[in-house]
């Protein structure tokens, strides 16, 4: 997309400045406005009285918007209003992001200007453009959209709203009200966007699970046991499950009871769970039916904790590596695998033995892999109940486990329960 012949052409047909039409431009195709309709708008700005004439937008049911449409003319029903910051050309800009519904359906929404959005509101959004988000159409409301509040409320068959349990969250969510107990919280130093950042880090918890959260500006109310209720979050993607984003725009209110969190994980088969694109904290119930390569003794980098072959680690060269203990193990439920793989502890509790005891089988075998030999009889073949923290990416599925113990499930009964629902 060449902006600048574009603007050229543009601020001929207009008899305007090209570096102010260039400018102007560029700001509206940053952030996400389809080129048609940002050239649309800088007609109607320069005073171009027939700049509507191949733009008018088509009136649409959400249902029917469609990526390939540059503006549209919808009415529906505000669900959620979130707010928050994003940084352009070195400047704070304020966006406002949910969700809008009719009866056909619902279409998420970013609105570049302050439109004085509440949750519940009727609207008619004119002009509205269009553009791809994550697969799906999304609406861009900016300066050259018109809005009116309606007095009718379309029925809709969605929540309006946007309190949300833990386990109803997924990435991409925005304006999101979560009601929670902090369970874990620290406060770390990073490199922001604007030098040395302090953030909290940690994990909440309710009665349908537990995420990970970061607050970027941190509240003197999130701290370790409180419960809160935290309104306007985003969830984002963090190592392939959903974590919670509280910002300078969130309010957090401490409550006066104490949120019951669930002690057990949901369970679920290894092919939902998988399905699901990655779950902080699952039971998983299979078999062993391999312990990989790189399992048993390993070494790793002292600097970033990879492991390292031969003293090397692919990002620090040689290195003075350390001994640590690690599985990696098949875990198959005759739906789907997944790698459950089992850090320091859990894997001397498998093997029997520390990293001192492994050395020393390792030392009067003259063999490293005598110690993933030993685990892998012990192992393959037996079924085990293990809970953790899948991620799914291109390379696999991963459970980093908290738990690991065999299963005293019967697989007869079991055997039985899937004959019956398949005979249903």
């Amino acid at each position: 997309m060449d902006l600048e012949a574009e603007a050229e052409e543009l601020a001929s047909a207009l008899g305007a400045n090209k570096e102010e039409v260039l400018e102007d431009l560029e700001k509206l195709v940053s952030y996400s406005v389809p080129l048609d309709e940002a050239k649309g708008s800088l007609r109607r700005k320069y005073g171009d009285s027939d700049a509507s004439g191949g733009d008018e937008p088509t009136t649409k049911d959400i249902a029917d918007v469609a990526t390939d449409d540059a503006n549209v003319t919808v009415t529906g029903r505000v669900l959620t209003v979130g707010k928050r910051s994003i940084r352009y050309q070195g400047e704070d800009q304020v966006i406002f992001e949910g969700e809008l519904a009719d009866g056909t359906g619902r279409i998420s929404y970013t609105a570049w200007q302050d439109f004085d959005l509440s949750v519940g509101d009727a609207i008619t959004a004119g002009n509205a453009g269009v553009r791809e988000w994550e697969g799906s159409p999304e609406l861009n409301l900016g300066q050259s959209t018109t809005l009116v509040f309606e007095d009718e409320q379309p029925d809709v068959e969605y929540e309006v709203g946007g309190d949300r349990a833990l386990d109803e969250l997924s990435p991409g969510d925005r304006g999101r009200n979560v009601v929670v107990r902090v369970l874990e919280c620290e406060r770390k130093t990073i490199d922001g966007r604007d030098g040395e950042t302090e953030i909290l880090s940690g994990v909440l918890g309710d009665d349908t699970g537990r995420l990970p959260f970061t607050d970027w500006d941190p509240h003197a109310e999130i701290e370790e046991g409180a419960s809160v209720r935290i309104e306007n979050v985003s969830i984002r993607e963090f190592r392939g499950v959903p974590s919670v984003n509280v910002s300078e725009f969130s309010s957090v209110i401490g409550l006066g009871e104490d949120v019951t969190v669930s002690e057990d994980a949901p369970e679920m088969g290894i092919d939902e769970a998988v399905t699901s694109g990655g779950a902080y904290d699952v039971r998983l119930v299979g078999n062993i039916i391999e312990v990989r390569d790189g399992s048993g003794l390993i070494e790793r980098c002292p600097e970033c904790g990879r492991v390292v072959q031969n003293g090397q680690c692919r990002s620090h060269g040689e290195v003075d590596a350390e001994d640590d203990l690690r599985v990696k193990a098949i875990l198959d439920d005759g739906t789907g695998t997944v790698t459950a793989i089992l850090g320091h502890d859990l894997t001397a509790e498998v093997y029997g033995g520390g990293i001192e005891d492994a050395k020393e089988h390792a030392r009067d075998a003259m063999d490293k892999s005598v110690v993933a030999d030993d685990i892998r009889e012990k192992l393959v073949g037996k079924e085990y109940r293990v809970r953790g923290q899948l991620s799914v990416d291109e390379y696999g599925a991963n459970l980093d486990a908290t738990e690991f113990a065999g299963s005293d499930d019967d697989p007869g009964e079991r055997a039985r329960d899937a004959l019956a629902e398949v005979r249903a």
